[in-house]
């Protein structure tokens, strides 16, 4: 609905740094903790960038006692301070200050970088209450000084240096970030990898609230990586020699590092890298490591006549247990996204593939014991894979019939017993629970409804959660088991929904279950089977028209879409229990018009979520008081 004229006066155009302000979660991802770890990345990244390009062999990161403010000094070549053609200004004005502008858009200045966008310094600058820039070049030190990404005044020429380099110190700007601390652990985790993956590279982080100094440097490169995450998980390799290889293709310009190893876990794990740059999401560089991978293995299993009969290997099983570092430069990197999580270069995949399958193939030519040991753990994953699969069907049928038998009373149960169609709606309240069953889809939806706010699992210990009924009555219809004894064959349903009034008592109850199943039914989350249901909380009314929204922002934003005059009729629920059934099941059920939000915890967050978890829900008060004095600036409004 039109709410006024639509001209060229309605057009905005931001000027200098002030998108990055207003829109920050295009250039860094967001406004959290990786959001705000990911300024410092940029600014390392630079730093590695003269690494990587030879010019420089020293990074030292401090962390002020406040923990808030951050520097980052290289002995690299120095950003140049000399007046730029085009703008007028000093080229080190001009890279804090503009988007898109760089030494790394041709082939001059850097063979290879990380940084190829043009955005990362400028954006951290733009998104710093203050950031120093200094610069130690032709025998001289220079200064610049800014604030939230506008330059306080021209260069100034300070003492004479020794050396050449460039030191960044930066604040962000807490309008911004929520939480503006940085983490000294998961600074220290991402530096030590840097030094994995450039032989030579020192790098020294310094945390002066701590008052601790450490360096890393690594020589044995990626192999060295590989130790490292064995170590870290625990994992017995099923073979004493890793594959290793380092090489470059000087004709395409690819330099290409990988270690890999089987062990005996079940999971697959692969670190990648792009010019240093972790690809958490992967890209081309990964898939051309698996099809090596897949090929050498394949060929090595042929040729050796290892594959027994009636044993159907899958490329699931060749990659059940595989640790692997993979770390590639490219000249021309394309990343999806100014945060780089996945490389997109098609061509690299090729080149990565061609690069590593024919030296695995020789390399399990020449170590036969290593060969046969790797194919015996493909063969194990393949006959444990078909045996999982043969145990979980059965399961499934034996206990479609007499788990029902054991099932809670008030489980209002689905008809289908196929756990990947049927879903679990856990509801907030008997009434609730009423018209939840009365709206659901009796063939795959179930109900279980919950008599009042659930047991704190982070206070209470595992005698208490097992003698809790409406807890047991969950992990009862679940099926699956808890703690040690949790087996996802035996789940009953492929999703656990919880569907809880959309007020503060309702994300209370939510955030009782969401502790319990992170503490005693992890899997759960970890292979994303829990959601949250969004009932609406109004619905309103206007003319023809009919808008639902979950909350209060949601309801002003339908509000200033209509006309001025208007007056809709407005409707707020009070509980879930005084929706009629039709309606819950069109807004809050139906698959095809509900809308679920999945709970997932990801790997990078993990230790944050554990710290948030034993904060907010544990047994500690002063967590809490800390929490709500920091955040009590955020809350518009409050529930008493």
């Amino acid at each position: 609905m039109a709410t006024g004229t639509y001209n060229a006066d309605s057009i905005t155009v931001l000027e200098g740094l002030e998108a990055v302000r207003r829109r920050p979660g295009m250039y860094i991802g967001g406004i959290d903790k990786a959001g705000l770890h990911h300024l410092l990345w940029e600014i390392v990244d630079n730093s590695v960038d003269e690494v990587m390009n030879g010019h420089a062999t020293r990074i030292v990161v401090t962390l002020d006692a406040d923990g808030k403010t951050v520097s980052v000094a290289d002995n690299g070549r120095g950003i140049p301070v000399d007046v730029h053609p085009k703008t007028g200004q000093s080229a080190l004005e001009v890279i804090f200050t503009t988007l898109h502008a760089g030494g790394k858009f041709d082939n001059d200045a850097y063979k290879v970088a990380g940084g190829l966008h043009g955005v990362g310094a400028s954006v951290v600058n733009a998104l710093s209450t203050s950031l120093v820039a200094q610069v130690r070049r032709d025998g001289l030190t220079y200064t610049q000084h800014y604030r939230r990404g506008k330059p306080l005044g021209p260069i100034e020429l300070g003492e004479p240096a020794r050396g050449t380099g460039t030191t960044v110190t930066f604040t962000p700007d807490p309008d911004i970030f929520r939480d503006a601390a940085y983490d000294p652990k998961l600074i220290a985790e991402r530096l030590e990898v840097k030094t994995y993956l450039n032989k030579g590279l020192v790098i020294q982080f310094v945390d002066q609230k701590e008052k601790t100094s450490i360096e890393f440097r690594h020589e044995g490169g990626v192999a060295d990586y590989l130790d490292a995450v064995h170590q870290v998980r625990g994992d017995t390799r099923v073979a004493a020699l890793p594959f290793v290889l380092e090489r470059e293709d000087s004709g395409e310009g690819l330099r290409c590092h990988v270690a890999l190893a089987w062990t005996e876990s079940t999971e697959e794990v692969i670190r990648s890298f792009v010019n240093t740059i972790p690809t958490p999401d992967g890209g081309t560089h990964e898939q051309g490591l698996r099809e090596a991978v897949r090929a050498a293995v394949r060929r090595s299993m042929t040729d050796h006549d290892l594959i027994k009969k009636g044993i159907e290997v899958k490329n699931e099983d060749i990659f059940e247990g595989l640790t692997a570092v993979l770390s590639v430069c490219v000249h021309e990197p394309q990343f999806q996204g100014q945060t780089k999580g996945r490389l997109n270069n098609p061509e690299v995949r090729s080149l990565v593939e061609s690069m590593v399958r024919p030296r695995l193939e020789n390399f399990l030519i020449k170590n036969k014991s290593v060969a046969d040991a790797i194919a015996a753990r493909v063969i194990q994953a393949a006959k444990a894979r078909e045996a999982s699969r043969a145990a979980a069907s059965q399961v499934r049928r034996k206990t479609a019939i007499s788990n029902r038998l054991n099932l809670p009373g008030k489980l209002h149960d689905c008809d289908s017993t196929n756990p990947e169609e049927s879903e679990l709606f856990i509801v907030e309240g008997d009434s609730a629970g009423g018209s939840a069953k009365q709206g659901r889809d009796r063939d795959i939806q179930a109900i279980l409804p919950l008599k009042g706010k659930v047991l704190n699992a982070e206070q209470a210990g595992k005698a208490k959660v097992l003698d809790n009924k409406e807890l047991t009555d969950i992990i009862s219809a679940l099926g699956c088991g808890m703690d040690d004894h949790y087996d996802p064959a035996r789940l009953r349903y492929g999703k656990i929904i919880l569907l809880t009034d959309a007020d503060s008592d309702g994300h209370h109850i939510a955030t009782l279950l969401l502790t319990f199943f992170y503490r005693h039914v992890p899997g759960l989350l970890n292979d994303g089977r829990v959601f949250l249901a969004c009932p609406p909380l109004y619905k309103i009314v206007w003319g023809k028209e009919t808008h639902w929204a979950a909350d209060d922002a949601t309801r002003d934003r339908i509000l200033a879409k209509l006309p001025k005059n208007s007056k809709p009729n407005i409707t707020r629920f009070k509980g879930l229990g005084e929706m009629p059934a039709p309606l819950l099941y069109e807004t809050t059920l139906d698959p095809a018009r509900r809308r679920l939000l999945r709970v997932v915890i990801p790997d990078g967050d993990r230790v944050y979520t554990e710290r948030t978890v034993t904060d907010l829900m544990g047994k500690e008060p002063e967590a809490r008081f800390k929490f709500i004095m920091t955040e009590a600036y955020t809350a518009k409004d409050i529930d008493i």
